[in-house]
């Protein structure tokens, strides 16, 4: 900016010094801020290990993001523990509302993401200036973006027919595959892996059969020796599973301990405990698509290795870091960490992630992002990350970008 060369009288002097201090402010409003966001997950129950994993990603992250950030805020993790309840979530969301907490993250559940959806759009609606905004981190039934969008929410976690396309366009290619067994949990994900595997197979692989099919109940099933039998009898050479936490780790266990030589084709693989059910056994037959896996080299690795070095346990939910990249170039953009002002500077934005480029879609915030399959192997010099300490690791065979796993939505946004 350039000025005149005359002198300011004093009057104007003081008036252009107020206006540039204003200026100023408006800029770094936000500067030394602490945004606070509420983790509403389990911490009890038999899926508390995936919780305590990812309550330390967040605040360790947390910690790295408040140390730079673009928007020179500072961050802090208030965790609840939802006992994988939608209605211990309501109650959780409302002790956070309750100390005054503006932003919510949760991910282990999509009926508790729903109940969060609707709950934060009616306290929005009702509490104008205390509106609150919700990340959901890995809740992935694509209804959430699609017929029960919402513009207070946001979704980190790529969605299950975005992971079947990655998925289904991997396993066409995969000759051997020719009878497939689906087992799913029975609530929202579950039923949807199975919709949208049924759906992709049958247009990409035709002459593939499904030899049958089983829905369990949700982190309540302690042995399932019965339901491998069952997949053992189908004569199946292939599972397709959207499990994930304990009914993953002892469905692992269970077909080890059967001797059930087939592959499995996962969504959670990585999470706390599977790697150690799989060990040895499972190498070269399970399969993983994500939007991480744990030898993605640059800023991901850093991120495991300080991670491990710190709590001795593997961080594998990366929308955590997505969180934190999204929320702080956000808060830099509305120069404010008003709800308001940050969701508004969400839609469309793009943001280098671990992964790449990722892009908050503006249609349905639904994050846009690569995704990869990887197989779990014994480590070597190039796939060298020991996964759970077991000497194997997930090593990638195939990466897609963005585009080719980018589904459309049905989402009629409704903005305030």
């Amino acid at each position: 900016m350039t000025f005149p060369r005359r002198k300011f009288h004093t009057l104007a002097l003081t008036a252009l010094s107020a206006a540039l201090a204003c200026s100023a402010a408006s800029v770094w409003a936000q500067k030394g801020e602490t945004v606070r966001i509420a983790w509403i997950d389990p911490l009890t129950g038999l899926m508390a290990p995936v919780g305590q994993n990812q309550v330390k990603s967040f605040q360790f992250l947390a910690e790295q993001f408040s140390r730079n950030n673009p928007a020179g805020v500072k961050f802090e993790i208030v965790p609840i523990d939802n006992k994988l309840s939608p209605a211990e979530t309501l109650n959780a969301l409302k002790s956070a509302i309750d100390q005054g907490v503006r932003y919510v993250t949760q991910g282990n559940g999509s009926g508790a993401a729903l109940a969060l959806i609707d709950a934060i759009a009616k306290h929005n609606e009702r509490n104008p200036g205390q509106e609150v905004l919700y990340f959901n981190h890995s809740a992935v039934d694509p209804d959430l973006t699609n017929g029960k969008c919402n513009y207070w929410h946001f979704r980190l976690d790529a969605d299950t027919s975005m992971k079947m396309e990655a998925l289904s366009a991997f396993m066409k290619d995969q000759k051997d595959i020719r009878k497939v067994f689906l087992i799913n949990q029975n609530y929202a994900h579950g039923h949807q892996v199975a919709k949208y595997a049924k759906e992709a197979l049958a247009a990409k692989r035709p002459d593939i059969q499904f030899v049958g099919e089983d829905l369990h109940p949700l982190a309540q099933v302690r042995d399932f020796a019965p339901y491998v039998a069952k997949i053992k009898a189908s004569g199946a050479d292939t599972v397709i599973t959207g499990n994930w936490g304990s009914d993953l780790t002892l469905l692992i266990k269970a077909a080890n301990d059967a001797g059930l030589n087939v592959k499995f084709f996962t969504y959670y693989a990585g999470v706390t405990g599977t790697p150690t059910a799989m060990g040895a056994e499972a190498a070269g037959r399970v399969f993983q698509v994500s939007y991480l896996h744990s030898n993605m080299g640059g800023v991901a690795s850093q991120v495991m290795n300080d991670f491990k070095a710190k709590f001795g346990a593997d961080w594998y939910t990366g929308s955590t870091y997505h969180l934190f990249a999204l929320l702080s170039a956000a808060v830099a953009k509305a120069k404010s960490t008003d709800p308001v002002k940050v969701a508004a500077a969400l839609e469309g934005l793009k943001v280098k992630s671990f992964n790449g480029e990722v892009e908050m879609r503006k249609s349905d915030h639904q994050l846009q992002q690569p995704l990869f399959i990887s197989v779990w192997q014994k480590t070597d010099k190039k796939n060298s990350y020991d996964f759970e300490n077991t000497g194997h690791t997930f090593a990638e065979v195939r990466a897609f970008d963005s585009y080719v796993s980018s589904t459309p939505t049905t989402c009629q946004m409704k903005r305030p």
